[in-house]
């Protein structure tokens, strides 16, 4: 591998995956078609969401932010990985850091935010259907969006400045393939006990308090439902919060193994593929699991398709 030679150079190496040359050939071609998949799958969700007039409702304006969402978060990370998996420069620059590490965990810290008001705009649909549209108004759900991605954002904020404000005594290798918390902290040559503590309360403040709205949104919804009494009301309602289950289910066990753990119980080489499974797998599979068995995503696909095999 390539090194940086004399002072001048102020930014990092990226060790990622350099001391498995025939890993980085796999991974190099899985991640290239993962990231091509993503594009397709999250761009496809934004189209129809505006193209087709029976989802534009508060459900799909939010799932088409989330899709929006995945899109740059993979796209903040995957091309430079790609480029450091076929060559021999593993190098980023100290702003390429700064702002790698700032977009990817705003948008990161976004999305926990996001899937919490997606569970209370399930919450909303199934537990309170006639005064939806009033609760749901589309000035409430552009003023939530919008909120998730300030908070998101100023969250990102405060935790990139405590990082790199932690002195590093000039060592500059991070055992990792992007600017993360996690390996970076491990840079420190000084205690950061007290950095740790305060990156873990804003940790705690940013995933935890949506997972609590997400479990206090779904009792009330199973409890809604329970109350259903015929078995194909049940199903559809449950199959409406299926997929948003399963992507929070996917996204939080992740997140919170990455940051929420001890720093003395963090695997660097665990910490790679946990990285690897939100940064690029769950944006992936996000589209699939919503439109997997959405009858109403499939309709409106079939619809632009065919109106365009008409035009032709």
């Amino acid at each position: 591998m390539e090194q940086k030679n004399g002072s001048s150079f102020t930014g990092f190496v990226l060790l990622g995956f350099s001391d498995r040359p025939q890993l980085e050939l796999v991974l190099f071609v899985v991640l290239l078609i993962f990231y091509l998949f993503t594009l397709l799958g999250n761009t496809t969700i934004i189209a129809l969401s505006h193209l087709d007039p029976h989802l534009q409702t508060p459900m799909y304006f939010f799932l088409s932010n989330l899709s929006f969402l995945d899109l740059c978060y993979t796209t903040s990370t995957v091309p430079q990985l790609l480029v450091h998996l076929r060559g021999t420069d593993k190098s980023i620059s100290f702003g390429g850091c700064v702002a790698q590490m700032f977009v990817s965990l705003g948008l990161g810290c976004t999305e926990c935010i996001l899937l919490g008001v997606m569970a209370f705009d399930r919450y909303a649909a199934i537990c309170r259907p006639l005064h939806y549209t009033v609760v749901m108004h589309p000035r409430l759900c552009a003023l939530m969006a919008s909120a998730s991605w300030v908070i998101g954002f100023a969250n990102s904020f405060l935790q990139t400045v405590l990082i790199f404000l932690v002195p590093r005594c000039g060592r500059n290798k991070i055992d990792h393939f992007l600017c993360e918390v996690p390996p970076l902290l491990k840079l420190a040559c000084v205690d950061t006990t007290a950095n740790e503590s305060e990156l873990f309360f804003l940790g705690v403040i940013i995933l935890l308090i949506p997972v609590a709205l997400i479990t206090v949104s779904y009792g009330r919804i199973v409890r809604a439902v329970l109350r259903i009494k015929s078995s194909a009301g049940q199903r559809k309602a449950f199959g409406t919060c299926g997929s948003h289950i399963t992507v929070v289910s996917l996204f939080y066990g992740t997140a919170i193994y990455a940051y929420l753990q001890p720093s003395n119980n963090y695997s660097q080489d665990q910490g790679k593929f946990v990285s690897l499974f939100y940064t690029i797998v769950t944006p992936m599979v996000n589209p699939v699991i919503y439109t997997l068995r959405n009858k109403d995503v499939t309709g409106a696909m079939r619809k632009v398709l065919c109106r365009d095999h008409d035009s032709r």
